[in-house]
């Protein structure tokens, strides 16, 4: 059965010498759907919402940790709860679909933790900060980045729990937490909460986009070398303090 042309072909001649190429990307991203969806029995909604499964959460019971690691033959738990070593204690179980999952009591991890993964793998060994970490911070001394679990005993609580945002127009101000400042360093989000958002709001905008916001080990990529898609980035300050900016944005329109 002959394959239906793609409108975009259809509808412009100019771009009939590259159909081969339009169609192989086409092709692919149509494939790439179908893996991601398992041949459609999930939705891509279902797929980006991963974080909300994969990862560290806080439980009624304890603790659950889950990482897709289809490759791996074995993984650990390793952080400054174990001394940075091996420990059976903290060895995942492989579950179904290169799944891997650890179960774990309230007093087996705490507010502050760093942690990272021990993976094994046929050949090979290493360690990796998990995938669907939510906050992860450079050591001052070494440099080196670690995944921290952020569990305060009093979790933020947003005060503005009904904000809806005045859309018509939608005036947009986009900035970047750590340049918003005059000071020749880093900028933080108290910083730009209390120095920059009455500025934004006297300038008339209703809608802030935070560039750069997601962690990234080189500053200087302004954001763009990302390696933790669900963490904001530590060198701005806490999660409690970004939530607070948040809040303070909503309260003020």
């Amino acid at each position: 059965m002959e394959q239906k042309r793609l409108n975009i072909l259809a509808y412009d001649s100019w771009l009939d010498p590259y159909e081969g190429a339009i169609n192989g990307r086409h092709s692919h991203a149509m494939y790439k759907k179908s893996e991601l969806t398992n041949n459609g029995k999930q939705t891509l909604s279902d797929f980006a919402s991963g974080h909300l499964y994969f990862g560290l959460h806080r439980t009624d019971n304890g603790w659950v940790f889950r990482e897709w690691a289809p490759n791996a033959t074995q993984i650990y738990l390793i952080g400054t709860f174990s001394d940075w070593k091996e420990n059976e204690k903290y060895a995942l179980k492989r579950t179904d679909n290169g799944n891997w999952e650890i179960h774990l009591p309230a007093d087996a991890l705490h507010h502050k933790d760093l942690y990272k993964l021990k993976i094994y793998w046929s050949g090979g060994q290493g360690e990796r900060i998990p995938a669907w970490a939510t906050r992860v911070v450079q050591d001052d001394t070494t440099k080196i980045f670690n995944a921290q679990i952020w569990c305060p005993e009093k979790p933020f609580e947003f005060k503005e729990k009904t904000f809806k945002p005045n859309t018509n127009p939608l005036l947009i101000y986009e900035c970047h937490i750590g340049m918003a400042q005059k000071e020749e360093k880093v900028g933080t989000y108290r910083e730009f909460r209390e120095n920059v958002l009455p500025r934004i709001v006297k300038g008339g905008y209703n809608c802030i986009q935070i560039m750069a916001i997601q962690e990234h080990p080189y500053y200087g990529s302004f954001g763009y070398h990302v390696s933790s898609f669900f963490a904001a980035s530590s060198r701005f300050g806490t999660p409690d303090e970004l939530k607070e900016l948040i809040d303070t944005a909503h309260s003020m329109g």
